[in-house]
């Protein structure tokens, strides 16, 4: 718990990893993936794409699009909330600045014709971006709980149950 004012509130979890050793590993990995995403797509990937037939082809260039803009999406979150962290900017600065950012983009379907001709390196690349979407994901939602602040606000899934069996008795005994 920590105090506001004159009241308690819990520590939000998605705000202390935001602050966290984790989450500097995690933008530093974010980051790299971008830098090598890049030398990827501009080297050897653009040499391997060359080779592919035509269904390969355009999933290549399908999904290189998608990737890009995954990785550009991410990469504006995670500088986003370094900004926050170096004080740079308040949370609630972020977000309202963060409507500009899609963190729901259409992930990668992984399958379907030409997928299996991709390259492996390529493949790999998607896969990690997937991830690291996932995660980041997750701590958005954290950071971001639909203005909840406490978890008394929080609707209990045991209450709603009890709730739901207090009517089916009254109703069998009525």
């Amino acid at each position: 718990m920590r105090q506001t004012g004159s009241r308690e509130e819990p520590l939000s979890f998605g705000r202390a990893y935001a602050h966290s050793q984790t989450f500097s590993e995690l933008f530093q990995a974010g980051m790299r993936l971008v830098e090598e995403t890049a030398a990827y797509l501009d080297g050897d990937g653009r040499a391997a794409a060359s080779g592919l037939n035509r269904p390969a082809s355009i999933v290549y260039a399908t999904e290189s699009m998608r990737l890009t803009t995954r990785l550009m999406q991410l990469a504006s979150w995670l500088l986003l909330h370094r900004a926050v962290n170096e004080g740079e900017m308040t949370l609630d600065q972020a977000a309202e600045e963060k409507h500009k950012i899609r963190l729901d983009q259409a992930l990668t379907a992984m399958r379907g014709p030409g997928w299996d001709e991709l390259p492996e390196g390529f493949k790999a690349l998607i896969d990690r971006s997937v991830s690291l979407q996932k995660r980041v994901q997750m701590i958005d939602a954290a950071l971001f709980d639909d203005g909840r602040s406490t978890l008394e606000e929080a609707p209990s899934p045991v209450a709603s149950q009890l709730a739901a069996l207090q009517d089916a008795f009254e109703k069998r005994v009525g």
